[in-house]
């Protein structure tokens, strides 16, 4: 009985170990997969106080944006939003979507746009129109009027532009020929509405 209890107790000894052991273990496995990176982790966004946002001294004035020029990536982003403008006007008025027109022309011209789709229906013309590409844009002229800006950009695309009667009989164009087109369009946005949208304020003729 005496031998069986001290067996007991050793046994008893024994078990507290293996667990102390294996508790050990754990840990020290936990620790070596939670301290290491597996690739799996969502990302950590760096907050602005672990990275400093250091503004050169020579650059503190230009922290402003410069409204008076238009240059650099600014003159690439307007270039490619006023192509994008272009091309769906032509073909929003081909197509006699009013609606959208009005969401890219200011009020005047949006006006003159309603009025020849009216005229075109009146006479029972039918408008087809196809996009090949832009060859060209470039900026002719900028300058800023008080709380305006205002932008001259002279397009050059490639287009099929045809007219039929009531009948279906083309009177203007060729549906087979490419044309190559030269347009001046004068865009203008008000710097003190919210937004970043510009509007066709004028069709240059030259």
């Amino acid at each position: 009985m005496y031998i069986y209890q001290i067996m007991s107790n050793n046994f008893g000894y024994i078990d507290i170990i293996l667990l102390g052991m294996i508790a050990g273990f754990i840990i020290l496995r936990l620790r070596s997969i939670l301290g290491r990176k597996t690739g799996h982790e969502p990302k950590i966004y760096p907050s602005f106080a672990e990275k400093k946002f250091n503004v050169p001294n020579s650059d503190i004035q230009n922290v402003k944006k410069d409204l008076s020029t238009l240059e650099g990536q600014d003159k690439k982003q307007f270039l490619k939003g006023a192509e994008v403008a272009y091309e769906s006007i032509l073909t929003s008025f081909a197509a006699g979507e009013i609606n959208k027109l009005k969401t890219l022309l200011t009020s005047d011209m949006a006006d003159n746009f309603e009025q020849a789709i009216v005229e075109r229906n009146k006479k029972n013309i039918k408008s087809e129109f196809t996009f090949i590409g832009m060859k060209d844009s470039s900026v002719e002229k900028y300058e800023k009027i008080k709380n305006e800006l205002f932008a001259s950009v002279k397009f050059v695309s490639e287009v099929i532009s045809v007219k039929k009667d009531v009948n279906g009989k083309i009177i203007e164009g060729n549906p087979d020929k490419i044309k190559l087109v030269t347009d001046y369009w004068k865009f203008s946005k008000n710097v003190l509405k919210k937004g970043p949208n510009w509007y066709l304020s004028e069709i240059i003729s030259k």
